[in-house]
């Protein structure tokens, strides 16, 4: 890498985009070619059980490996009961029905997040209420949400409404952004104070765990998603987790078609989702669980060799797991300091050009045309975590370097 492709542009912090891409290059070494965000894994018994899925010709929505893949996710999350579905965006969805929540209801849920927790909202015909973000965990903030429903809610005998719009407020989402587990305890309080439904968005958090539990685990309803860039993959896929079981036969009853059990007759009692994880999905799904803990300890230990190369590097930090939890890592980000904010599609452009594949944070929720009008609290951490932060090449197959 020459100097000519990184420039040092030096702030009077010492800050410059050079020191950052040699603070990655130390971590990671020098990649050949595009080093990727982060890419799957396949080194297990991934061939072998999709021969064995296809020789049994039961590929689709019905077969062992489905009813396989379930178990072994209730053993790896400690939860009572697990639904695989097609894919995380589906078991969010199924989430929010499950919950209670219906049309021209309210569901609180951080701005900074990938859409696909808020279309899953939409999608319920409900609407997005926005509220604030945390340094420490990059998740919803549990202090911004107590200030926001102090300032907009009110208990009455049918729930808790939005005094401003008048609507229900059926449910709060939190997110665990890139990994790192929110400050579940605060949250889960304050929903059950105010008598509203809880859903977890724990889509990237596989893996995690909050005070030794593993997130989602202690969740009335919780969704996981494997999509291709997640710590394990069905290559599209996810799950509901809950620790109700009745809860958990509705759940698996309303994603595949509400259909009523018999040898030969389609009936179906209710309109049901056709969310049903295909039994190719989960022979691959199963070996990816197998990986499980290798994964882990391969991306933590990538996660400790960016925060050793960042340590004292000016003008930047690396977000690492908050108190009290085991992040998974799944994407590991740096944030700027304020003044260098300005300084971030250069930054980005730097390590690109170095051959990392390094991305920004997910343009707010609120700033996207179809939920600009949503209600929401004050944003401002979250704005300002979205202009400084840079995700870098997370995969559980990068080799840690050591300095």
């Amino acid at each position: 890498m020459s100097e000519a492709m990184v420039d040092s542009h030096v702030t009077r912090s010492g800050f410059d985009r050079k020191t950052i891409v040699d603070a990655v290059q130390r971590a990671v070494g020098t990649p050949n070619g595009i080093l990727g965000l982060h890419e799957p894994v396949f080194a297990g018994n991934e061939i072998a059980y999709l021969e064995e899925c296809i020789k049994s010709t039961f590929v689709s929505s019905v077969g062992p490996f489905v009813d396989r893949f379930e178990r072994m996710l209730e053993g790896v999350t400690g939860a009572k009961r697990a639904v695989a579905v097609v894919n995380g965006t589906a078991a969010l969805h199924a989430c929010f029905v499950l919950a209670g929540v219906e049309p021209d209801d309210e569901v609180i849920s951080p701005a900074l997040t990938f859409i696909a927790t808020t279309n899953a909202i939409a999608y319920c015909g409900a609407i997005p209420h926005f509220v604030d973000s945390s340094l420490e965990t990059l998740g919803m903030d549990a202090r911004a949400l107590a200030a926001r429903l102090d300032a907009i809610a009110q208990k009455t005998a049918t729930g808790t409404i939005n005094r401003e719009t008048g609507r229900r407020i059926a449910a709060i989402a939190p997110m665990h952004t890139f990994g790192h587990p929110v400050e579940l305890d605060e949250i889960a309080a304050l929903a059950k104070d105010w008598n509203i439904a809880l859903v977890e968005d724990a889509a990237e958090s596989l893996g995690s765990t909050y005070k030794g539990h593993a997130v989602g685990s202690q969740a009335r309803l919780a969704a996981l998603s494997f999509n291709g860039n997640k710590i394990v993959t069905t290559g599209g896929g996810g799950a509901i987790l809950t620790n109700d079981e009745e809860l958990g036969r509705r759940a698996k009853h309303l994603t595949t078609t509400a259909k009523l059990p018999h040898k030969w007759a389609f009936v179906h009692d209710e309109i049901g989702f056709n969310y049903r994880l295909p039994n190719l999905n989960a022979a691959l799904g199963c070996a990816q669980l197998e990986q499980l803990d290798g994964f882990l300890a391969s991306k933590r230990k990538l996660a400790a060799a960016y925060q050793r190369a960042f340590a004292g590097v000016p003008g930047v930090r690396f977000s690492h797991e908050p108190k009290d939890t085991t992040s998974n890592y799944w994407l590991n980000a740096i944030l700027l300091d304020e003044e260098n904010a300005g300084s971030r599609d250069d930054v980005l452009a730097a390590l690109n050009d170095a051959g990392f594949g390094a991305r920004p944070a997910w343009t707010l929720m609120h700033k996207l045309p179809m939920f600009a009008q949503s209600p929401r609290g004050d944003l401002s951490t979250a704005e300002a975590i979205e202009h400084r932060l840079i995700n870098l090449p997370s995969s559980a197959s990068i080799r840690a370097h050591d300095e």
